[in-house]
């Protein structure tokens, strides 16, 4: 298991295109991935769970891998939240 705690930058939150680009990245990886949000847990490759955690700017979360591919799914996450500019 490997995870990573975040801060949301971008100003208008997870929204929903954003979630998507997120979805599309961990579905690439046999992993379990989950985001905890306020004791709250979801799979991150469900739009409907992402969704309804409701990240809105600088509020903190967490993504948490587990499985064969953890490491680089949780390296290509980070990439992708530094380079859409979403998370810290």
């Amino acid at each position: 298991m490997v995870e990573k705690t975040f801060t949301v930058i971008d100003p208008l939150g997870i929204h929903a295109r954003p979630a998507t680009i997120l979805i599309q990245v961990a579905n690439k990886f046999n992993s379990h991935i989950e985001l905890e949000y306020e004791r709250k847990v979801v799979n991150l490759k469900s739009i409907m769970g992402v969704m309804s955690l409701g990240l809105e700017h600088a509020t903190t979360f967490r993504i948490i891998v587990t499985g064969n591919d953890e490491e680089d799914a949780l390296g290509k996450l980070i990439d992708t939240l530094h380079k859409e500019a979403l998370a810290e």
